[in-house]
């Protein structure tokens, strides 16, 4: 073992002890079964939706207990950092309302980014060498390969552990000479002699009790010596920062169970109390034969961008989120179930399917549920990002937008749901707008082809109902002329009619109404023909029924 001088000569004047920190970070004040949770993501890659899966979770049961939900960037892979990712982070934390109660500016456990820590994890780092339990290495990148190379050869567990620690009781003057002529090293932790062989047991919060492998490896705690700042890796970094920033529940993804051993070995080292994980299955997509994990590489929806470009309103997916994590959640109207709290021991521990037509589904009854001028201030808000030329035509048609919006919504008992996202604005209301809408090139358009109606009789249908058109307000009295001027042009006054001798008219009432509709809309399905009359106005009903009559 190192002198303590020699030690103490590695790193910085005027470092803390561990007891300066302590002091620094006291217990927080809370009552009792409070919980300290804590959203770790790493800048080397942008958020996938199940980041925003367990923070919802996080905060959710931080803020029933009366604890306090944290977000700590965890940085020290600076090699791998994604730029824009830090960005992403807040954006995609804004969008969902699941900010940290903490930050750099209003919290007193910061800083909240590992990589501003640095002195932290040196003054811990410090205290193992002293006490013997981590030491020096200097095993190069070409004795690391052939070590693992050696061990794949024999068949035996790859790792640095026991006679493959090279340098784990390497004799303190040959340290010393490597010292001396500037090698590069990283600190390792020291694990117990007693590790080989035995087996782990701890108490999960979502699994209950588990039982693994102790960990055997001597693992990195401090990266290269020739790196600046001195960074931590990711597992030291975690144990000392949530002791120190009083966390008390660590809810995270199962691949990180085999971890724990490691995790509990270095929270006894530094003399910590251990935290309680909580280990959540991933989500997955269902794929022809059975399921996996949902992939950012390969799966659109798992990017956290992916809902908030297409515009899902964050509570819609919030909701059906917590019914992936507590299905009780799922039975609960939409409003009830995201107050309700997130209970651990109702989340499973097989991995839940995210399924985006059930999401749509969600999001369109709860669409249907919101006032017209709530839903365009949504709209707009999502349009001035990703839709600019729909934000200039909301802005200039404000009052159209809202009676658009109250077609078939306002006073029924059974809403249009065609609105499933922000996206699907323009597609379902654009041809509202005139400034949007293609109006038709006369009867050969092509929109008409699917009616079989003659071109002839298509325009001179639409130039009488033009010529004599009467805005009325009486939905029934409205749609009289349509049926009269049908009559006169030889349509059929119902589609069995026409059925039973198609070729003795040009079509029924229905081909006829949907001349009108494909004039007025572009299309052959749009809501109620006479409320579109109503939100559109008489002029531009006249404008729309004059290109069809070419």
């Amino acid at each position: 073992m190192l002198d303590r001088a020699v030690i103490d000569a590695l790193f910085p004047a005027g470092l803390p002890e561990p007891g300066h920190w302590e002091r620094h970070y006291p217990q927080r004040q809370l009552p009792e079964g409070a919980e300290v949770t804590r959203f770790g993501p790493s800048p080397t890659g942008f958020v996938h939706i199940g980041g925003v899966y367990v923070a919802t979770i996080d905060r959710d049961i931080a803020a029933h207990s009366g604890g306090v939900y944290l977000v700590r960037i965890e940085d020290t892979d600076q090699s791998r950092e994604v730029e824009g990712a830090q960005t992403q982070f807040t954006r995609a934390f804004d969008y969902f309302g699941i900010p940290s109660d903490e930050d750099d500016e209003h919290g007193s456990y910061g800083p909240y980014h590992q990589s501003a820590r640095a002195r932290i994890y040196l003054s811990y780092a410090r205290e193992l060498l002293r006490q013997g339990k981590a030491y020096l290495c200097f095993a190069t990148k070409d004795e690391l390969a052939d070590i693992t190379a050696r061990q794949r050869a024999a068949k035996i567990p790859t790792g640095y552990y026991g006679p493959w620690a090279i340098w784990r009781d390497a004799d303190p003057a040959t340290v010393q000479a490597k010292l001396t002529e500037g090698a590069p090293y990283v600190v390792r932790f020291r694990t117990p002699d007693n590790a080989a062989g035995q087996r782990v047991r701890f108490t999960d919060a979502i699994r209950g009790e588990l039982e693994h492998e102790a960990n055997r490896n001597d693992t990195v705690v401090l990266k290269s010596s020739d790196q600046s700042p001195r960074l931590p890796t990711y597992h030291f970094a975690h144990a000392v920062d949530d002791h120190l920033m009083r966390v008390t529940l660590v809810i995270r993804g199962e691949e990180w169970i085999s971890s724990v051993p490691l995790h509990l070995q270095l929270f006894d080292a530094l003399s910590f109390e251990p935290v309680t994980y909580a280990h959540i299955a991933p989500l997955m997509k269902q794929i022809p034969g059975g399921k996996r994990k949902l992939s950012k590489r390969t799966d659109p929806e798992a990017s956290v961008d992916f809902y908030i470009e297409a515009g899902y309103p964050a509570e819609a997916v919030l909701y059906y989120l917590r019914g992936l994590a507590n299905g009780r959640l799922a039975d609960l109207p939409l409003h009830e179930a995201l107050a309700t709290p997130i209970r651990l021991d109702q989340c499973g521990v097989a991995g839940p399917l995210v399924d985006l037509v059930k999401l749509e589904d969600i999001s369109a009854d709860y669409l249907a549920t919101l006032p017209g001028h709530q839903v365009l201030d949504a709209v707009r808000t999502w349009a001035g990002q990703f839709d600019p030329d729909l934000a200039t035509v909301l802005d200039a048609e404000h009052a159209l937008a809202l009676r658009a919006l109250a077609v078939e919504r306002d006073g029924v008992d059974n809403p249009r749901k065609d609105l499933r996202k922000w996206s699907d604005f323009r597609p379902a209301y654009g041809f509202f707008f005139p400034q949007l809408f293609i109006p038709l090139s006369g009867p050969a358009d092509a929109r008409l082809i699917p009616l079989g109606v003659d071109a002839t009789i298509a325009a001179s249908f639409a130039h009488d109902f033009a010529e004599g058109y009467q805005h009325r307000d009486n939905p029934q009295e409205w749609f009289n002329q349509v049926r009269e001027l049908a009559a006169k042009h030889g349509f059929a006054p119902n589609t069995k009619e026409y059925k039973k001798n198609p070729n003795a008219y040009p079509g029924s009432i229905r081909e006829a109404s949907q001349l009108i509709r494909v004039a007025l809309t572009g299309s052959t399905r749009s809501p109620d023909l006479h409320a579109i009359t109503q939100a559109l106005g008489a002029a531009e009903v006249l404008r729309r029924l004059h290109a069809l009559a070419g």
